[in-house]
């Protein structure tokens, strides 16, 4: 086993300490007004890399995070897998019951949802690659496809917090959006997903063979997995110490789910999201089981994961007003268009409609995960990336607003 050297312990265990307390003031900050405290730690993170710290003071900042290190090589394992058990939290929040309740509404909501944002991120890159800074045909068509599937997904757990907040949760139309959010997500992250696996260069797996596989490890999971999760959670929970073990093996069912899907050629994430998921809708996983989960989670390795976002690129001299204009563009009117298309068509009001499509457009850490996992491979640039952030940051903070501005106004149905 290779050890590291004395300085990079040091340094590492220096790096953990300085992102996790400024990403902690930062989350405190922006909760004093209002907003996630996603958007604290990546400001943070802007704060402490090449945008601020970098150009303030180049020496302690490349003293701090150097790039060819020891110490460097962890952080980003330890990045990584911060990004795995995030959605893996986001898979627990999916619950099946309330997607079969919603029935033919909730399929009309995702569907429209899904599709028409689909359609409008394809679109517009595969006509206009130069202006995304795409080259060849190739590149393109991969480009394209992520585009799309980026304006697709949304951010449950961001939704399911201003639904909360509105007193909205528990509403006909409420669960409805939640579901319509799963069905997109699930979907989208499937998408994503084949889409890494075309452009993987250390996976010789057939591209066919792996979809077929994808699709029968997301059928087995929810299925046959999801019941044997069921029985054998009761005997975690009696002869395991508590909450140690259903924490512990939880976290061990994720990493397990993350390689299968990793060494089948389809991203880590998937497999994390796709365990979350089957074993979020469990009886036997308590609401305080997933409460542990959610705060060990969110309060340690969430932190690093947006903090080093900022580390990773300069936000001003990377960031481009007419291509982060066009992209919030594309993502509020496919989103909106679509879903509140797909409501109005479940039975609801235009208002009703509206308020949804606005509540479904909130992105936050899951665009950024995605965007992140693009850059790594070689999908996007760091303008493209830049954007992106921006993007999903400015559909969160404006997605609760904007919904209770819709159903305060009066329009005609």
């Amino acid at each position: 086993m290779v050890r590291l050297a004395h300085a990079d312990v040091v340094q590492l265990l220096v790096q953990l300490g300085i992102m996790l307390i400024a990403g902690r003031l930062f989350a405190e900050v922006a909760r004093r007004f209002g907003q996630p405290a996603v958007i604290g730690e990546i400001i943070a993170g802007i704060l402490l890399g090449p945008t601020i710290l970098g150009m303030l003071e180049p020496a302690w900042f490349e003293s701090l995070f150097p790039t060819p290190s020891g110490a460097g090589i962890v952080l980003s394992g330890i990045v990584q897998i911060s990004v795995v058990m995030l959605l893996f939290i986001a898979g627990l929040e999916v619950d099946l019951h309330i997607v079969w309740q919603q029935g033919k509404q909730a399929i009309a909501t995702s569907f429209m949802g899904l599709i028409i944002p689909f359609a409008i991120g394809f679109v517009f890159p595969y006509f206009f690659p130069e202006f995304f800074g795409i080259a060849t045909a190739q590149d393109r068509i991969v480009f394209a496809l992520f585009m799309g599937t980026a304006m697709a997904i949304s951010a449950l757990p961001v939704i399911v917090r201003i639904l909360m907040d509105l007193n909205m949760f528990k509403t006909r139309m409420g669960m409805l959006v939640v579901a319509s959010a799963m069905v997109d997500d699930v979907i989208g992250w499937m998408i994503f997903s084949v889409i890494l696996g075309m452009i993987g260069k250390e996976n010789s797996m057939p591209l066919i063979n792996t979809i077929l596989l994808t699709a029968g490890f997301t059928a087995f999971m929810l299925t046959i997995g999801r019941g044997l999760l069921n029985r054998f959670l009761p005997w975690v929970n009696k002869k395991l110490a508590w909450p140690g073990g259903v924490l512990s093996l939880s976290l061990a069912l994720c990493f397990l789910a993350a390689a299968f899907t990793e060494y089948i050629g389809i991203h880590a994430i998937f497999g994390a999201f796709i365990m979350g998921v089957a074993l979020g809708d469990s009886v036997h996983f308590s609401e305080r089981a997933k409460e542990i989960v959610h705060q060990f989670i969110n309060n340690i390795f969430a932190p690093l994961f947006f903090v080093s976002i900022g580390l990773r690129v300069n936000f001003i001299t990377n960031f481009d007003l007419l291509l982060t204009l066009i992209i919030i563009f594309i993502a509020f009117a496919g989103k909106i268009t679509g879903a509140g298309l797909g409501t109005r068509l479940g039975g609801f009001s235009w208002k009703e409609s509206l308020a949804a499509g606005f509540g479904l457009n909130a992105r936050g850490a899951m665009e950024i995960i995605l965007g992140l996992i693009a850059l790594e491979n070689g999908l996007i640039n760091e303008k493209v990336f830049v954007s992106l952030v921006i993007m999903a940051l400015v559909t969160s903070m404006t997605s609760g607003p904007l919904m209770k501005w819709s159903l305060s106004r009066k329009w005609k149905d």
